[in-house]
């Protein structure tokens, strides 16, 4: 399954953004889940499962739980494939800042100039 297929489900990646908050256990994504989109507990193990079999997330036994977490390497080929189109925005973000750098500097200015 290519990542985009993978990511392009809104449940996978909101287990993704659990996930990227530090281990879970899979009772825990799974009430999470259940309660933000209504599925069944089967239904969120087969997004669990699909995101463990493309390497997404990561699991390790921690005696009857199964505890889950972020798997670096595809999101790091997501971020490989993204590069090229850094340049789209990237000058804009960086333009934004500037720009709020400034916005902030002249009300620090203008408030230091009325407590005179």
């Amino acid at each position: 399954m290519h990542a985009f297929d993978v990511l392009g489900d809104p449940v996978r990646r909101r287990i993704l953004e659990l996930l990227a908050d530090g281990e879970r256990a899979a009772g825990a994504v799974t009430e999470v889940i259940r309660a933000e989109f209504g599925i069944s507990q089967p239904a969120v193990s087969q997004h669990l499962k699909v995101l463990r079999d493309n390497g997404f997330a990561i699991v390790r036994q921690d005696g009857t739980r199964r505890l889950y977490a972020v798997g670096h390497d595809p999101l790091r080929d997501v971020d490989a494939w993204l590069d090229r189109f850094r340049r789209f925005w990237t000058p804009p973000l960086d333009a934004l800042a500037t720009e709020i750098a400034r916005g902030k500097r002249a009300r620090r200015n203008t408030e230091e100039g009325e407590g005179s």
